[in-house]
């Protein structure tokens, strides 16, 4: 990802916990008969951001925990003033990708994080090179090793599940709003691994 701002530095980590979504992708599973509302004010599992930022910290590599991501539709890179924007936004970092996944991940509720390694500073920075694919390769190269060893160390060390640490697998609860009489046979077979236990009636936790 590319950063806005002049302290997150090329081929540092950011665990981004708030999304500005500018993309206009499909990011739900329902609709077609099957309305369902999951909250989104915590769009990350807090719990699992908070693992992978002390991982990183105690391997010596620079992270920060918290952050607001701004999610574009790509292919092609910033304006500079559309990147002097997202500043204005409140915006940290951006990149193409993670308010997409964070929504499916929710819907699903498994616990979801973003590590975004640090590539470039964007466009808006006047003193720094603008982001091209050539730096980005460069940079994502070095910070590939990084990326790495969190994930091996954060895996091994992972704690045991803890239900009531975070809502993320409990986030359908209440979500759906649709009479599950009404709601078509197809479509409750090609959901059934996410909505089976709330169509029938049953709050257990998987």
């Amino acid at each position: 990802v590319g950063s806005l701002r002049e302290e997150i530095r090329p081929r540092d980590i950011v665990f981004a916990d708030q999304f500005i979504d500018k993309t206009n992708r499909k990011s739900t599973f329902f609709g077609e008969g099957l309305v369902a509302h999951i909250a989104f004010a915590e769009p990350v599992c807090g719990e699992l951001s908070k693992h992978l930022h002390d991982t990183a910290i105690s391997l010596g590599i620079p992270s920060r925990l918290g952050g607001t991501y701004v999610c574009m539709e790509g292919a092609a890179f910033s304006t500079k003033a559309e990147s002097r924007m997202h500043r204005l936004w409140g915006g940290d970092v951006i990149g193409m990708t993670s308010a997409t996944e964070a929504k499916l991940f929710r819907e699903a509720e498994i616990c979801y994080a973003t590590m975004n390694l640090i590539t470039d500073y964007d466009t808006w920075h006047a003193g720094e090179e603008s982001v091209s694919v050539e730096l980005v390769m460069e940079n994502l190269r070095l910070n590939i090793r990084h990326a790495k060893s969190v994930i091996q160390a954060a895996v091994a060390g992972l704690p045991p599940h803890d239900p009531e640490a975070c809502g993320c697998r409990t986030a359908l609860a209440g979500a759906i709003m649709t009479d599950p009489k009404l709601v078509p046979a197809a479509r409750k077979r090609e959901l059934r691994l996410i909505i089976g236990k709330y169509l029938a009636g049953r709050r257990t936790v998987r």
